[in-house]
C-alpha cells in the first residue's frame, strides 16, 4: 500500500512538472542567404518566409508559456542538417517550416502542409526534390546525408516514418493550419500531404513543412506578399500552435482575437490585342488573358511552337489552351507563335509551352 501511495504521489509530481514545462517551439524560416527559394513575379521566398516566422513568433512571445527557438532571424543560409540540429538539441515540442510553393505554370494556386511520410503522388514528390534541393549548395554534402538524393525516387522510399505517434500529431497540427487558411482566409486548400522531406525526417518531434501558396500564380504571389496577406498567414499558423500546445499540455489558453484584412491586391495589367503588319510578312496578334506586364530592357523574344502550311484560327481551343498567339505568313506557311517579352519571361512561356505539349517549341528573337 505505502508502494502504491508513492508511485501515485510521483505520478502525479510528474503530470505537474509536464504541465508547468513550458511549450517548445522551433519557428524555421524556409531557404535563406544563398538560398533565394522560389522567385516570381517579383517576389522571393526566402524574405516572404522570414518575415512569416518573425510575426508567427511575435505573437507567440506574448504568452510565457512557451519557449521559442528560430532557425534563422536574418537573411543567412542554414543547412538542413543544422535546421534539425538546432529543432532536437532544444528538445522542441513542434518544428514549424514555413515556404512558398512554385510552379513552371501560373495556373496552380492554393495552400497545402506537408508531414513527413512517403507518398505516391508526381506532385508532391516535385515540392519534396525542391524542398530538399538546398542540400546541394552544402559542402560535403554526400558525406554528411550519407548518400541522401533528393532527385533519387529510390531515395525518397527509403525514407522511414521514426514514430507513428510523432506522425499523427503531425497531421493533426496540419489539418488545424489548413482549416484556418480555409475556414478564416478563404484561401485553396489544397490539403495536408505524407511527403519525405529530409528537414522533417531528421527532427525527432511533430513537425510540418507549410507552403503558403504559390508565387507563381500572380494573384496568390500579391497576397504572399503584401503587409495583410503575411499577417494574415501568420495569425493562422500562431492560432493553431496555441491550439495544438492545448490539446496536447491539456490546457486552455485565451487566443488573441483575430484580425484578418484583405489585402489590397495590384491588379495586373489587360494588354489589348495587337496588330503588327510588315512589309515581307503579316502578324496578327490575339490576347484575351489578363497577363503581367512584362518590364524589356534590350531585345524582345518570343516562343515558336509550330509551323504550318494551314492557317488557323488564332483561338485558343487550336491551340492546346493556350492564347496570345502570333502568326506570321513566311514564304507560303505559317509560323505560330506564343506570347513575346524578355528572354527571361519566354523561359517560362517556353516551359507552359512545352506542358502543354509542344516539345518542339523553342525561344526566337523578336522583330
Amino acid at each position: 500500500m505505502k508502494k502504491i501511495l508513492i508511485l501515485l504521489i510521483f505520478s502525479i509530481s510528474m503530470i505537474s512538472f509536464s504541465q508547468e514545462k513550458k511549450f517548445k517551439i522551433v519557428l524555421d524560416a524556409g531557404h535563406g542567404g544563398k538560398d533565394p527559394g522560389a522567385q516570381k513575379n517579383g517576389c522571393i521566398e526566402k524574405e516572404i518566409a522570414l518575415d512569416v516566422i518573425l510575426r508567427i513568433g511575435k505573437l507567440l512571445e506574448k504568452y510565457p508559456d512557451f519557449d521559442i527557438k528560430y532557425t534563422r532571424t536574418t537573411d543567412v543560409f542554414i543547412p538542413l542538417k543544422d535546421r534539425a540540429k538546432i529543432a532536437n538539441d532544444f528538445e522542441a515540442d513542434l518544428f514549424v517550416s514555413v515556404h512558398c510553393n512554385s510552379s513552371v505554370s501560373a495556373t496552380p494556386y492554393g495552400s497545402m502542409t506537408l508531414v513527413m511520410g512517403l507518398s505516391r503522388s508526381n506532385m508532391n514528390f516535385e515540392i519534396a526534390k525542391t524542398e530538399n534541393a538546398v542540400i546541394f549548395q552544402e559542402e560535403d554534402y554526400k558525406k554528411t546525408y550519407q548518400g541522401f538524393d533528393p532527385n533519387n525516387p529510390q531515395t525518397q522510399i527509403g525514407l522511414k516514418i521514426l514514430q507513428e505517434e510523432s506522425l499523427l500529431q503531425s497531421i493533426d497540427f496540419a489539418s488545424k493550419v489548413q482549416s484556418g487558411f480555409k475556414n478564416n482566409l478563404k484561401r485553396k486548400d489544397l490539403g495536408m500531404h505524407q511527403q519525405p522531406l529530409w528537414v522533417l525526417d531528421a527532427t525527432v518531434m511533430p513537425g510540418v513543412l507549410i507552403e503558403l501558396g504559390f508565387l507563381s500564380n500572380y494573384a496568390e504571389s500579391r497576397y504572399m506578399k503584401s503587409e495583410e496577406g503575411k499577417s494574415n498567414y501568420s495569425q493562422i499558423i500562431a492560432k493553431s500552435i496555441i491550439e495544438y500546445k492545448d490539446q496536447i499540455k491539456e490546457t486552455t489558453t485565451e487566443i488573441f482575437p483575430l484580425d484578418i484584412k484583405e489585402p489590397k491586391i495590384e491588379e495586373p495589367v489587360i494588354v489589348k490585342p495587337i496588330v503588327e503588319v510588315s512589309k515581307d510578312s503579316t502578324a496578327t496578334t490575339i490576347t484575351n488573358d489578363t497577363v503581367i506586364k512584362d518590364t524589356i530592357v534590350g531585345p524582345k523574344y518570343k516562343v515558336q511552337i509550330s509551323f504550318s502550311t494551314k492557317k488557323l484560327e488564332l483561338l485558343p481551343e487550336n491551340f492546346n489552351g493556350l492564347s496570345n498567339i502570333t502568326v506570321a505568313e513566311i514564304n507560303g506557311g505559317y509560323k505560330y507563335y506564343y506570347g513575346e517579352g524578355s528572354m527571361e519571361n519566354c523561359k517560362k512561356l517556353l516551359a507552359e509551352a512545352k506542358l502543354k505539349g509542344y516539345k518542339s517549341a523553342f525561344i526566337v528573337e523578336s522583330k
